[in-house]
C-alpha cells in the first residue's frame, strides 16, 4: 500500500513542489497519475522510491516509513517497486534476456533462478522469442514491454509506470496499457504517471490529478484537467 498524508516537500532553491498531498492506494490497485509539467509528478515517483523524503507528513510504502528510512533499508524498499521510465534505460550491449537477468543478479537471484523466472517474463510480456536480440533490434513497443519485465522479473508488489507509452505511437500505447493492465489483473499495484488524456479515459481507471503541488481531483469520474 502507498499512503501519503498531507506531505510537503520543499527543495533548497526556493520550490514548494508539494503542498499537503493525502492519498492512498490499496494494494492491488491501479491509478493514473496526472497533471502537467511541474505539478509535482515527479516528486511523487521519488518519494515513493526513497529517493527523496519528505520535509512534512508521512509517506507509507509497502511497510517502509519514507520520512525515516534508514539508507540499509531502501534497497530492499526498492525490491518492492519496479519503475518503468519513459526512456526505456536499457543496457544497449546485453541481449534481451540478460536486460532482464540483470535485474535479478543485482539482488543477488542465484543462476538457477534467473534460468526459470527470465523465460517465463519474457513470455508474459510476449518477447520470449526475442531474447537473443539486442534493445537495438526491437521495435519502439518492444523496448518498452522489456522495460516492463525487467520492472517486473523480481516481482515486485508495486510498478510505477512513468509516462511508459510517451515515446509510442496510439496503436503501441493502447499495447502497453492493455499489458499493464493485465499484470494489474494478476495482483500487482499499478501506479501510471502519464499526459495521454485518450488512454486515461479509455481505461476509466482511478485519476489522481495533481497540479501546483496540490490534489485537486481522485477519483473515477472523469473530470480532471491534464
Amino acid at each position: 500500500m502507498i499512503a501519503f498524508s498531507d506531505v510537503t516537500k520543499s527543495y533548497s532553491v526556493g520550490t514548494h513542489a508539494l503542498r499537503g498531498v493525502s492519498m492512498q492506494i490499496e494494494d492491488g490497485e491501479f491509478a493514473f497519475l496526472v497533471g502537467p509539467s511541474g505539478s509535482g509528478k515527479s516528486t511523487i515517483i521519488k518519494l515513493i522510491t526513497g529517493e527523496l523524503k519528505p520535509t512534512s507528513g508521512t509517506v507509507h510504502v509497502n511497510g517502509y516509513s519514507l520520512e525515516r528510512i534508514s539508507k540499509r533499508e531502501i534497497p530492499y524498499l526498492r525490491r518492492t517497486v519496479g519503475v518503468v521510465f519513459q526512456d526505456f534505460r536499457l543496457i544497449d550491449s546485453k541481449s534481451v534476456y540478460d536486460n532482464v537477468a540483470f535485474a535479478m543478479r543485482a539482488i543477488g537471484a542465484r543462476e538457477r533462478e534467473i534460468r526459470e523466472r527470465v523465460p517465463y517474463i519474457l513470455e508474459l510480456v510476449g518477447l520470449e522469442n526475442k531474447s537473443r536480440r539486442h534493445p537495438t533490434e526491437l521495435s519502439g513497443g518492444e523496448q518498452q514491454r522489456l522495460a516492463i519485465a525487467r520492472a517486473l522479473v523480481n516481482n515486485p508488489s508495486t510498478i510505477i509506470a512513468d509516462e511508459p507509452t510517451g515515446n509510442l505511437d496510439p496503436a503501441r500505447s493502447l499495447e502497453i496499457m492493455s499489458l499493464l493492465q493485465e499484470i494489474n489483473n494478476l495482483g500487482t499495484t499499478m501506479l501510471v504517471v502519464t499526459h495521454e488524456r485518450d488512454l486515461v479515459e479509455r481505461f476509466g481507471k482511478r485519476v489522481i490529478a495533481i497540479d501546483e503541488g496540490l490534489v485537486v481531483h481522485d477519483g473515477t469520474d472523469g473530470y480532471y484537467r491534464l
